[in-house]
This record gives structure tokens, sequence and C-alpha cells, in this order.
């Protein structure tokens, strides 16, 4: 079982920026799938970005590349999604997801096991 706890989500304005956190614990390996996705009301839910926990490389959605970036603490457990130049479509509840199968890799069609309760994000114009 892994546990996850994300936190970081507020109010700001479009243009600003917010840090996402999202800490494993529990029977993790040295090397699993992670990744942050979203649903905003009324949407279904889509992936934001997958990584490997020990990669260097990360799998961005297109509505966000160039403004979202992704950083690891492998000792910490800890992945953080940084989200700049943020606009009103941005508004969502965004969780965070976790896997320890890496047998087809680490994308953002990635059938996640674990999910965080979720931080709410909201982005006004």
């Amino acid at each position: 079982q892994v546990q996850l706890v994300d936190s970081g989500g507020g109010s700001v304005q479009a243009g600003g920026s917010l840090t996402l956190s999202c800490t494993a614990s529990g029977s993790t390996y040295s090397n699993y799938c992670m990744g942050w996705f979203r649903q905003a009301p009324g949407k279904k839910r889509e992936g934001v970005v997958t990584a490997f926990t020990a990669g260097d490389v990360a799998d961005f959605a297109d509505s966000v590349k160039g403004r979202f970036t992704l950083s690891r603490s492998f000792a910490k457990n800890l992945l953080s999604l940084g989200m700049n130049n943020l606009t009103p479509e941005d508004t969502a509840m965004y969780y965070c997801a976790a896997d320890l199968n890496t047998t087809w890799g680490c994308r953002l069609s990635h059938n996640f096991s674990y999910w965080g309760q979720g931080t709410k994000v909201t982005i006004s114009s």
C-alpha cells in the first residue's frame, strides 16, 4: 500500500504561480511511477504530468508544457509540481497519483493504483 498526501493548492490571479507537493509513504519501491492529474468541474479527469521517481524525464500534457515543471526528492519521496503563468483554464482539483507497476512505462496513459485526496486550485481572471 502507498499513501499519498498532496497539498499546496490555493487561489491566485491569472499569470500567477503555485507549487503543489505530493508526499508518498508506505510500501514504495526504489523507482516507481508518479504523476499529477486534474479534474475541472463538469469535465473528465486529465493527466498533467507523469514521471519515474528515479528518472529525469517527464511526460507533460501539451496544455501545460512550458508552464509547469516537475521536481523530485527521492530521499523524501516528494514530487512537486511548479505551475507558472496560470490561467483560469487551470482551475481544477489536482490529484497526485502513484503506481508501483512500471512494466509499461510511466506515461500519461498509465493506470494508477494510488491517489491522493486532492488539492484545489482556483485561478481568477
